[in-house]
């Protein structure tokens, strides 16, 4: 027996809806089998699993206050710092005037921890004098005993912060007595910007004498990684940091990296220091003037993602110092998380009765579509906890819930419709391919409406209600992938039944009950109301025959009379 285009097009829209969900059990699969911290287990927020919290002070001089609007920076950028290593959920507040209190759910990473210890302000100073050479570059356009500063004045006054005159003798015996395996400075020392600074680098062994700051993080309008084409010897992809500074910092990297090209090194080098350590300190290869730099080196993908997160997300208004750090409990805990699963269940349950009560044996298309729409959602979440570190919060799971009722909304949408061109005469396929034209308009537009919220909560929002709009845009996008893909294919191989197409009771499509057409297979009769008309004619037309019959023998009699 031949088979239809329409069932051929229906087996390949399923195939590839399992596709996908098989390539997510594959990848996560495949992560826990080779040793990746994969699993098939999503990962929860701070109010379901706990975590860790630590309480950062400003670092301040005597008689100095922070300010409720450096507070207020100060948070926002530390959020952003957590939210670029892919931390989900974690909650960023003030305590008291000057605290700021940072939770973060699980066990977090220690580059995570660094970005968040790392808070004193992001500076750029010329570099003097060093004990190594430099395997970075920045250039072409994008393309002992703590004593931080000099307390003796230089006899020569310096030309410019390049000026080798800034190393004056104490600066040179300080230098010379640096053991960079050793500490040198306090948590949350404030450096001078207006003199040099003796200080190493974050590798533990380079140590350097640097001029005064030139800019700072401020002046940095954003840093991102990626790769870059290298012509040396044969051409090769090398991973790099590119810089683009504002319009203040744009003219001053260009008055600085004009007076660097020209000298020799390591007075050709710009180093990058966050609190008070050089992060990096390239060559410039070229002046620069566009505000375009690109810094390439001996880099790979997780360190210049990092270097690039900190020259981003580096710039803080003033410096913290690490007060506590601390494991947390659960704010909410499993018996929430039950409860919340429990009622979602309930309601999946509702949904379930409803329509086996309103749409009879077409409730399985309602059931299979809801229980792949809940193993797509999972996979994903599990597959984003793994990538990214994404949590899930009970506002989370709430979303979840929610997107129970907006994918049944989608199925009783497409049903009605369809029973709307059963009413109309139409057979059953013809009504499942005609009632779906008219139904996706309506899904898309329901759906899109749910995920403009979704997007304008995320957006706006901060904390626990960014989990609640992420599932519910997430579960919104999967619903029209499930319809599209499980929901109106299934519909049309069961169109193709006999149970189904011969409009059985039990069936959902009963078209005496609905008020429509009968019908048998693919053949169509009168509508019910005429059948009535017509059975209605006959028995008046037979009453008429029996009563002329009747008035015709009876003027028979008479006549014989």
């Amino acid at each position: 027996m031949a088979v239809s285009g329409v069932v051929r097009n229906s087996r390949r829209k399923i195939v590839w809806l399992a596709t996908i969900m098989a390539t997510f059990v594959a990848l996560i699969g495949g992560g826990v089998l080779t040793g990746a911290p994969a699993t098939f287990v999503p990962k929860l927020a701070l109010d379901l699993e706990g975590g860790t919290q630590i309480i950062l002070s400003p670092a301040l001089a005597d008689g100095e206050q922070v300010s409720a609007e450096e507070l207020t920076q100060a948070v926002g950028i530390i959020r952003q710092r957590v939210d670029s290593s892919g931390v989900s959920e974690s909650l960023i507040s003030t305590q008291g005037n000057s605290n700021i209190v940072v939770q973060i759910p699980g066990t977090p990473s220690d580059s995570t921890l660094a970005l968040i210890r790392s808070s004193a302000k992001l500076e750029f100073r010329p570099v003097i004098l060093t004990n190594t050479s430099t395997s970075t570059t920045v250039g072409g356009e994008n393309g002992a005993s703590a004593s931080p500063s000099a307390e003796t004045e230089p006899t020569v006054k310096p030309t410019d912060f390049s000026d080798p005159n800034w190393v004056t003798p104490a600066i040179q015996s300080q230098f010379d007595a640096l053991d960079c395996s050793k500490q040198f400075r306090q948590p949350g020392q404030i450096d001078d910007p207006t003199k040099p600074l003796v200080t190493c680098g974050t590798d533990g062994f380079s140590k350097y004498v640097l001029g005064p700051v030139e800019l700072d993080g401020e002046n940095i309008a954003d840093a991102t990684n990626g790769t870059t084409t290298t012509t040396t010897g044969a051409s090769t992809n090398t991973w790099a940091v590119n810089l683009s500074f504002n319009d203040e910092g744009r003219e001053q990297f260009k008055n600085v990296t004009t007076r660097l090209v020209n000298l020799a090194d390591p007075r050709n080098r710009f180093a990058i220091t966050l609190d008070g350590f050089v992060i990096t300190a390239p060559t410039t290869q070229s002046a620069i003037t566009g505000g375009e730099a690109q810094i390439t080196g001996s880099f790979d993908q997780n360190t210049s993602k990092a270097l690039a997160d900190q020259l981003k997300y580096g710039s803080l208004p003033i410096s913290f110092i690490v007060q506590s750090q601390e494991n947390i409990s659960p704010t909410l805990g499993g018996e929430q998380l039950a409860a919340g699963l429990l009622a979602g269940f309930i309601g999946l349950i509702l949904v379930v009765i409803y329509s086996l009560f309103q749409y009879r044996a077409l409730a399985v298309v309602t059931i299979g579509s809801l229980i792949v729409a809940a193993a797509l959602v999972y996979l994903v979440i599990a597959f984003l906890s793994w990538r990214i570190d994404y949590r899930l919060s009970l506002a989370g799971v709430a979303g979840l819930i929610v997107a129970i009722g907006v994918t049944a909304d989608s199925f009783i949408v497409y049903f009605e419709r369809v029973r709307d061109e059963l009413r109309d005469g139409r057979p059953l396929s013809a009504a499942v391919e005609a009632g779906w034209k008219r139904a996706f308009r309506t899904i898309v537009v329901s759906d899109a409406v749910s995920m403009l919220a979704a997007i304008v909560l995320y957006v706006l929002t901060v904390g626990n209600v960014k989990g609640f709009a992420f599932t519910l845009g997430l579960t919104t996008i999967i619903d029209l992938l499930v319809v599209v893909l499980f929901t109106h294919p299934l519909l049309q191989l069961l169109a193709q039944t006999r149970f189904f197409s011969s409009g059985n009771k039990w069936s959902g499509f009963d078209s005496k009950a609905l008020g429509g057409a009968v019908y048998r297979g693919r053949m169509k009769f009168a509508t019910s109301d005429r059948i009535g008309e017509s059975k209605l004619a006959k028995a008046n037309k037979e009453a008429n025959k029996r009563q002329t019959l009747a008035e015709r023998k009876a003027a028979e009699a008479e006549g014989d009379k």
